[in-house]
């Protein structure tokens, strides 16, 4: 099993997480932050890996270093369980449509972290979440988890459909990349012999 859990204790958050990429999308979060759940959820429910992940973090303060820290944590199990990467199909590609919005998402699990984020937000919450903490958990999990990945929302007016769209199109496209390719199994996906 392609496991594994991730402990991060600072003077700001204490994070647990567990991940299992050959799971079937059963999850258990809590941050603190309705809005961040609701998009993890998405993740795991959509990318069929397992995620059990619980942060307290110091919201008297605000909300970017639970934000922040939940993303990296995540982004280092997800690391941590794909080992040397021997067998993945590494590339993902998704399109996510949520009524009138649409997102493409596509990522490189390469070992050179990076991020092309771009959607626009009209409004500095949703829920409780401030929204400029959006493309910074993005920005978080791909540096920790060391995926390039690109986020564009092609289209779309409600904001809350423009996250989720995100959300949705990353967990479709991580699925796709970290699926066991049948035909290389053996190989690590790369003509360095590394990733």
């Amino acid at each position: 099993m392609r496991r594994a859990e991730i402990h991060r204790n600072t003077a700001e958050t204490q994070i647990d997480v567990t991940v299992n990429l050959d799971g079937t999308g059963v999850y258990s979060v809590s941050t603190g932050i309705g809005f961040l759940d609701h998009m993890i959820e998405q993740l795991s429910r959509h990318s069929l890996i397992d995620m059990d992940v619980k942060t307290v973090g110091d919201l008297h303060v605000d909300q970017h270093h639970t934000t922040e820290d939940t993303a990296i944590a995540i982004g280092e199990a997800v690391a941590r369980a794909l080992g040397d990467k021997r067998g993945i199909s590494r590339y993902g590609t998704a399109y996510a449509p949520m009524d009138e919005t649409l997102t493409r998402v596509a990522l490189d699990i390469s070992g050179r972290p990076w991020l092309v984020f771009k959607a626009p937000f009209t409004v500095e919450r949703l829920g409780e979440w401030d929204t400029e903490l959006i493309e910074h958990w993005f920005q978080s999990f791909a540096q920790a988890a060391g995926i390039t990945l690109h986020v564009e929302n092609l289209h779309g007016g409600n904001n809350h459909h423009i996250v989720e769209s995100c959300f949705k199109g990353l967990a479709r496209a991580l699925r796709q990349a970290v699926e066991i390719d049948p035909r290389k199994a053996d190989a690590i996906p790369s003509t360095k012999g590394m990733l």
